[in-house]
């Protein structure tokens, strides 16, 4: 078998925010290096990946984007267990977007459920930033941080998909965040024998490929 079989990974993370946030856009300036202005509205979810390499790991991002009208954001637990990583995406410029980050921080909790919901790892996208050159900014970078600082010093990127701005940068983080979140859940499994009996049988499977 190929060593970097092997050692590939495969890291869900999900992408939260409000409708017209630029969730789409990030993926598809990050994924395929390209944005449109006439990305329709996403319906449901539907996911992206990205194969990159960190240190001596190969690792495949699988990236999900989620509707951001509230009738979509129950999408139930299933689409949130497994995830090792969540990214919440606002607006710069509309300080309503920024308002609900809240909102989708504990819906993620509460329908991912994690094993350790105080260090399971958010990373936060302020999008945006290039509008009329930062003039019609309403959430300023200091607000940012502070509620990042407030929930355990969660990474903070400030992006624009359009200009291609700070795009590979947060989302490498997310990556190697993802990786560190994985390797600890699997070091926690260890420990408790009865978690790892729950495993699904495609994950055994992808195990064995070891």
């Amino acid at each position: 078998m190929d060593i970097s079989q092997k050692r590939r990974k495969l890291l869900k993370v999900i992408v939260l925010g409000d409708s017209g946030v630029g969730k789409t856009s990030l993926m598809n300036r990050y994924v395929y290096q390209k944005f449109s202005q006439q990305y329709k509205a996403t319906i449901g979810a539907d996911f992206v990946t990205k194969e990159l390499q960190i240190d001596d790991k190969l690792v495949t991002l699988q990236i999900w984007d989620t509707a951001g009208q509230e009738r979509f954001q129950s999408l139930g637990a299933a689409f949130y267990r497994g995830a090792d990583c969540c990214v919440v995406v606002y607006d710069v410029n509309i300080a309503r977007t920024f308002e609900t980050l809240n909102n989708w921080h504990d819906e993620f909790i509460k329908q991912a459920d994690p094993t350790d919901p105080e260090a399971f790892p958010f990373i936060l996208l302020g999008n945006k930033v290039d509008i009329d050159g930062g003039s019609s900014r309403m959430v300023s970078e200091k607000k940012a941080r502070d509620w990042c600082a407030a929930r355990g010093n969660i990474p903070y990127f400030e992006t624009s998909a359009k200009e291609d701005y700070n795009v590979d940068e947060a989302f490498f983080c997310v990556a190697k965040t993802s990786l560190v979140n994985d390797q600890l859940e699997r070091e926690q499994n260890i420990y408790f024998p009865g978690i790892s009996e729950t495993v699904s049988e495609p994950e055994q499977r992808g195990g064995c490929a070891c």
